[in-house]
């Protein structure tokens, strides 16, 4: 059974630093694009980041210059970096990623990682 499972959330103070990893594991052919999003209370789920299979990030504006996506195509393992975090980056993070699963390309979620930030 293909799963996503994330570690790495917890609680932090403001201007602390945070590592989500998520990892990929079942029947996978490939994997294309990996991300981050998150959902904060009484808000929307929103896009966090982005990378590519070849390693092409891309950032929501709030998080430029403070969060840092990278991936492990071998360990089918997307990471998520968090420096300088604000109490505004405070929500339930998801692991997303467009994987092959040998008929088509679908998109599956992690169950999400509680990142709290303190002031």
């Amino acid at each position: 059974q293909l799963q996503l499972v994330e570690s790495g959330g917890g609680l932090v103070q403001a201007g602390g630093s945070l590592m989500l990893s998520c990892a990929a594991s079942g029947r996978i052919f490939s994997i294309n694009a990996m991300g981050w999003y998150r959902r904060a209370p009484g808000k929307q789920r929103e896009l966090v980041a982005t990378i590519t299979r070849g390693g092409s990030p891309n950032y929501a504006d709030s998080v430029k210059g403070r969060f840092t996506i990278s991936r492990d195509n071998a360990k089918n393992t997307v990471y998520l970096q968090m420096n300088s975090l604000k109490p505004e980056d405070t929500a339930v993070y998801y692991c997303n990623a467009n994987i092959y699963v040998g008929l088509q390309y679908g998109d599956y979620w992690g169950q999400g990682t509680q990142v709290t930030v303190s002031s």
